[in-house]
């Protein structure tokens, strides 16, 4: 299955290189470029790509209002988010937003390629230094001191147990070694938990698992 990808940059060189370097992929193709928020926000509802690369700013409308606005029209569409510093101040809205991951402006042809193929089909793309700065700001902002557990009730024990472990950053592999259980079982137990919550991927049920109050910065 070919990803169909849209560039999101109001910088032409970067979309330039961009696109040649995904374009040369047998897996993956650019269907457009925007040169800021409102024209992605536009071209994703015309041309439907499995995957944004978004930049954070960009004149008229800037990179996370673009992702509000299309994770809000129930889009399929996945935003990777396009960034200067790993530590971008805006990485806790963006994943509020509904953003997927991050993906550092400076990165290879692989790790571009890559993230675009982890993104589209549904896994979560966050460095740990990105880790650590969503847990540093729920530090700052709050999190819940009681676990909300009307949040996860429609979610058995085992799940509970899995949504807690994703939030911490555990692969797949690194779930099934942690609980003793086939890989194919952790996929499993993933999907339902994405389908119970109504998330979108890995990294929105991170980001519900600390609101819920489940995860607690620090621990």
């Amino acid at each position: 299955m070919t990803i169909r990808v849209l560039i999101a940059d109001d910088q032409a060189m970067i979309r330039g290189s961009f696109a040649v370097l995904l374009n040369a992929q047998p897996d993956i193709e650019v269907v457009g470029e925007a040169d800021n928020g409102a024209e992605a926000v536009r071209q994703v509802a015309e041309r439907a790509p499995d995957v944004v690369l978004m930049d954070i700013r960009m004149p008229e409308l800037d990179g996370l209002e673009a992702t509000r606005r299309i994770t809000g029209s129930g889009s399929l569409t996945k935003i990777l988010m396009l960034t200067t510093f790993d530590l971008d101040e805006y990485v806790y809205e963006a994943l509020r937003a509904g953003a997927s991951g991050f993906l550092l402006k400076d990165s290879s042809a692989h790790e571009l390629a890559a993230a675009v193929r982890t993104i589209a089909t549904g896994g979560a793309l966050l460095a740990p230094t990105v880790t650590k700065r969503l847990i540093e700001e729920f530090s700052k902002r709050g999190a819940p001191r009681v676990p909300r557990r009307d949040r996860v009730a429609d979610l058995t024990e085992r799940e509970t147990e899995v949504l807690c472990l994703i939030a911490q950053g555990l692969s797949n592999a690194e779930l099934a070694e942690q609980l003793v259980i086939a890989e194919q079982t952790v996929k499993t137990h993933v999907g339902r938990i994405l389908v119970k919550l109504q998330l979108r991927d890995r990294t929105q049920a991170a980001v519900y698992a600390y609101e819920a109050g489940l995860v607690v910065a620090g621990e």
